[in-house]
């Protein structure tokens, strides 16, 4: 097929008003199931899922198809949340989201970048799958609390109090303080020097006390199995790591996930993704995602909104 629009292909046909809408919605409806799952590959399931279903709705009977959109992607995501649970439990060690190369302009929606940060998704994955789509839907797409309940199968009475829990839960677990763009760009600055330089001293100079490295390689490729915990374990860990890698090593500053973050290539391949929590200015959480299966959405921006 040909794209364009010229006279060989003649005229463009409107797309018919369910279409129109799902697209009109679809980067919404994405984040939405993304941010209750961790994983795209999973959330383009729910959205093919939802579309279906849209597919064959009455459009007369729906009176704000946002709305409905998102409650039937949140009911589909619900449903995947399960199998999603089930194959974690069975993931060879630590589970990561799958990280997203983003456009610089998601981190000035300082909610949304929050929102779909790996910090904040971890902090997510502590919740239960309903207390975690009540949380989405009302914290971070302001949905009320009568339509969010039709979306979870729940009273608004029992949704009230899901969302007052949910919130207590994130607020006790999420980064403490806010962290400007400017200072996460300069953190991750001066981590890339000091791994390409393996400075083991500006490493510690970087890393909180209690930082945490949490390594995703499912399995598949090699990444620590179990959490590194402190300071210096993690120093040490980083400074040796590189200089034993076979082959050129290059590091790429990015954004992902609404946040800085390294793309780290091996003789011009993506081998993994760092991404960080910054905590009162030092580096409290280390995300290295190596697994394959999770790195093809950093090689395409992808689009996420409310």
């Amino acid at each position: 097929m040909r794209s364009g629009s010229g006279s060989a292909a003649g005229p463009q046909r409107r797309a018919d008003p369910a279409t129109e809408a799902f697209v009109a919605h679809r980067n919404l409806l994405f984040t939405v199931a993304y941010e209750m799952l961790g994983s795209a590959a999973d959330a383009e399931d729910v959205l093919q899922e939802t579309w279906l279903r849209w597919a064959d709705v009455d459009l007369g009977t729906v009176r704000d198809p946002r709305a409905y959109l998102i409650r039937t992607t949140t009911r589909q995501a619900l449903n995947r949340m399960r199998t999603l649970g089930r194959r974690k439990e069975s993931y060879v060690g630590p589970w990561l989201p799958e990280p997203l190369l983003t456009a610089p302009d998601v981190a000035e929606d300082v909610e949304l970048a929050d929102s779909v940060s790996m910090a904040m998704l971890l902090v997510l994955e502590t919740l239960t799958p309903t207390e975690r789509a009540v949380f989405v839907l009302r914290e971070v797409f302001d949905l009320g609390y009568d339509e969010i309940a039709e979306a979870v199968g729940k009273s608004s009475a029992a949704v009230r109090q899901i969302a007052h829990r949910a919130r207590q839960h994130v607020a006790a677990r999420r980064p403490r303080g806010a962290v400007s763009e400017a200072e996460a760009r300069d953190a991750l600055a001066a981590f890339q020097r000091a791994i390409e330089t393996g400075d083991l001293q500006s490493l510690l100079d970087l890393l909180a006390p209690d930082v945490v490295l949490l390594g995703d390689g499912g399995g598949v490729v090699q990444a620590v199995l179990r959490p590194i915990v402190g300071a210096d374990r993690v120093a040490r860990l980083l400074a040796a790591g590189t200089p034993r890698i076979a082959g050129e090593i290059s590091t790429e500053p990015v954004q992902v996930n609404g946040r800085p973050a390294l793309i780290v290539r091996i003789d011009g391949e993506i081998d993994d993704v760092v991404a960080m929590r910054i905590d009162d200015g030092l580096i409290t959480g280390l995300y290295v995602v190596r697994n394959p299966e999770k790195l093809s959405r950093v090689e395409r921006e992808t689009t996420v909104s409310r």
